[in-house]
């Protein structure tokens, strides 16, 4: 393997567990971030303690560095499209992020190359808030360019972890929450009544090999991810029709990564993308402790030219429950952590962070099957966790 050294935008818990594959693999792994105290600063080789949109920042990286990848996609897309005509190499390539960073764009890719999701439209500017006026002074069921109430509205930028994001039941509280974004371009997207909430990891090598991993299911409050379930209950049909999303979007990008994809299944076994992320996701942590190449292992043996790692389960099921805030403390919650780390088949990952606040992801905790159910594996963690 040439490339041994990778850069990563980005200091978070995604790149401290990335971190702990590059040792594997005999990486060095240098970390741009902005704060002393994020997750990867304590285990990268190397940190540049700067903003993640720091273009001048990632340019001194590159010069430690052989290939740059990225934790988060909070980027400056202009920035970093002047360092690579200067031949610093990013994974995956730019031309893949350009059509993912906006939601909206997003969309309007997914639309160009075919996937089935929800319907949507951008609402921005004047013409944005003349519709609106319409909408306030009508008391028919609203029709806005084939978008009926209750609705998904979505800052098209810098959203996660419901972040952003908010359901709209009427026109009044459209016009509410748009005022309280500053009237900032958003997209408007059809509500759907799912029936779950699915996800699937998947990577694409430089030479184009794909690999996608076992689909799951995810279980969502408050529009956090709390639960993952590996792998998800569904038809051979579902899988497949999944796993063709994933190829073509990954194919159709020319991705060298991995990404993850979240998306819905309605009553009737209709699959509709939600969002991708271009990066290894939360919904993927499970991979770490139960299947054969973690989702960081493999986003690294893309970036680096090394082949591909089977994404296989080794075991039945796999439950992943993230450990987050619900409360404001300093505590570490060593005590709890313990007795999760005692139950059968449990593996705890603790990101290291200094403050806990409501909703905040602390770490996780993945439990493999060992005859229990689903729903006891996840009583027993969250009844300790959440007590």
């Amino acid at each position: 393997m040439s490339i041994k050294r990778v850069g990563v935008i980005g200091g978070g818990q995604l790149a401290w567990m990335m971190a702990m594959a590059a040792k594997s693999l005999g990486i060095r792994l240098v970390v741009q971030t902005p704060n002393i105290t994020d997750p990867a600063v304590c285990v990268a080789a190397e940190t540049i303690f700067a903003a993640i949109d720091d273009g001048v920042a990632t340019e001194q990286m590159a010069s430690r560095c052989d290939v740059i990848t990225f934790e988060n996609e909070f980027i400056n897309l202009d920035a970093l499209k002047c360092l690579a005509k200067g031949g610093i190499c990013f994974y995956p390539r730019l031309e893949a992020l350009a059509p993912l960073l906006d939601k909206y764009h997003q969309r309007c890719y997914f639309d160009r190359i075919g996937l089935p999701q929800p319907e949507f439209i951008s609402l921005e500017g004047e013409v944005g808030k003349e519709e609106l006026k319409s909408l306030a002074s009508s008391r028919t069921p609203i029709n806005l360019s084939q978008l009926e109430f209750p609705l998904v509205l979505k800052a098209r930028r810098q959203g996660y972890d419901g972040k952003g994001t908010f359901i709209i039941k009427d026109s009044h509280t459209l016009q509410e929450t748009w005022n309280q974004l500053g009237n900032q371009p958003v997209v408007l997207e059809e509500f759907i009544p799912f029936e779950r909430e699915l996800a699937v990891m998947a990577a694409r090598s430089v030479d184009g090999q794909v690999v996608v991993y076992p689909v799951v299911e995810t279980q969502q409050q408050e529009q956090v991810c709390r639960r993952v379930i590996a792998p998800a209950q569904i038809s051979p049909d579902t899988v497949a029709e999944v796993n063709a999303i994933a190829k073509t979007l990954l194919t159709s990008l020319e991705v060298v990564g991995v990404f993850g994809i979240e998306l819905f299944l309605t009553s009737n076994n209709k699959v509709l993308v939600n969002e991708v992320s271009p990066r290894t996701h939360n919904s993927g942590h499970y991979t770490i402790d139960a299947c054969q190449t973690s989702q960081f292992e493999q986003q690294l043996r893309a970036v680096v030219g090394l082949p591909l790692g089977s994404p296989q389960m080794h075991c039945p099921t796999a439950v992943m429950v993230n450990l987050l805030g619900y409360e404001s403390s300093l505590d570490d919650y060593q005590q709890k952590r313990q007795t999760l780390a005692s139950l059968p088949g449990a593996f705890v990952h603790w990101y290291g962070k200094t403050e806990s606040r409501p909703g905040r992801k602390l770490g996780h905790v993945t439990v493999l099957s060992d005859g229990n159910s689903v729903e006891e594996v996840i009583d027993k963690v969250e009844s300790v966790w959440y007590g």
